[in-house]
């Protein structure tokens, strides 16, 4: 079982590390107190399959004194579960900045003491627990993405392909370009079988378009170019921090030259290790 427990600094980026590791497939338990993590240990450790990896976070809100929390990760070790610590920080400068964004109040904030005491405060209260962990992410000038990428990188299976779906749409541009699609292609000045009449009543998918379009070396020219690129991008947008991927490649109708390449590139993202799904969107619309 993985258990890993985040604590920091208020408004230095743990519900946002919690958020991603619950993407990953984490659960997560937001402010739960020391007292009760064996207890919730032991429940985890009884329930094989469905408590595998957990996430607790835990901070200043539970006490400016953390006697209990060791305690707790004491007997943790003592039942033999092992378990990791996140510790999220930021400079104080950066923790002011955010809250004066978001206009809420420090958890030590007082009358008569000025945020910047409340974080000083806060890190003095918190730098026992700094001392014990295995992990200490920096977010002073870190973009949420990296953020996630950071957790990826931590505690991601490694397979950092899964960490990003790819969709792959064919459409016509008659109809209107995808509104969600991140990436768009026109691949209009490709040989149209439109017009050869045997082949107007099929698609993309049928094996007599399929011969036609990929018959021609501009087309097979095109797609060498539209693999490199797509194949040099796609680890960049999963390092950025980009979780779906949706790319749109038109032709005039979307019943032909779009559903052609959309299943050749759609083939090519999965034999890179990407999960890919194709979408024919205009294919059967007259």
């Amino acid at each position: 079982m993985k258990f890993i427990l985040i604590s920091g600094l208020s408004g230095a980026g743990k519900s946002k590390a919690a958020s991603f590791l619950e993407d990953m497939g984490y659960y997560v338990v937001d402010n739960m107190p020391a007292a009760l993590i064996p207890k919730f240990a032991e429940l985890c450790m009884a329930s094989p399959g469905r408590y595998d990896k957990v996430v607790l976070v835990t901070d200043i809100r539970g006490g400016q004194t953390f006697d209990g929390l060791f305690d707790a990760l004491d007997k943790l070790h003592d039942m033999g579960c092992d378990y990791k610590i996140l510790f999220v920080e930021a400079s104080v400068e950066a923790i002011i900045k955010r809250y004066k964004e978001t206009r809420r109040n420090h958890p030590l904030s007082k009358t008569g003491r000025s945020l910047e005491e409340a974080v000083q405060l806060e890190r003095s209260a918190l730098e026992p627990v700094r001392q014990r962990a295995e992990y200490i992410v920096d977010t002073s000038a870190l973009p949420t993405a990296k953020l996630r990428g950071e957790m990826l990188r931590l505690f991601g299976s490694g397979d950092t392909a899964s960490a990003m779906s790819v969709s792959v749409i064919s459409f016509g541009f008659k109809y209107g370009i995808p509104i969600e699609a991140d990436l768009v292609f026109d691949v209009r000045f490709l040989p149209n079988p439109y017009y050869i009449a045997e082949l107007r009543h099929q698609t993309g998918l049928d094996q007599g378009v399929w011969d036609f379009i990929f018959g021609y070396q501009q087309t097979r020219d095109f797609m060498k170019h539209l693999e490199g690129l797509i194949g040099f991008l796609l680890p960049l947008y999963v390092e950025e921090g980009k979780t779906a991927l949706v790319i749109g490649v038109g032709c005039t109708g979307g019943h032909h030259r779009s559903v052609a390449i959309t299943r050749a590139l759609a083939e090519f993202i999965r034999q890179k290790g990407y999960s890919a799904a194709e979408n024919h969107r205009d294919m059967t619309r007259e």
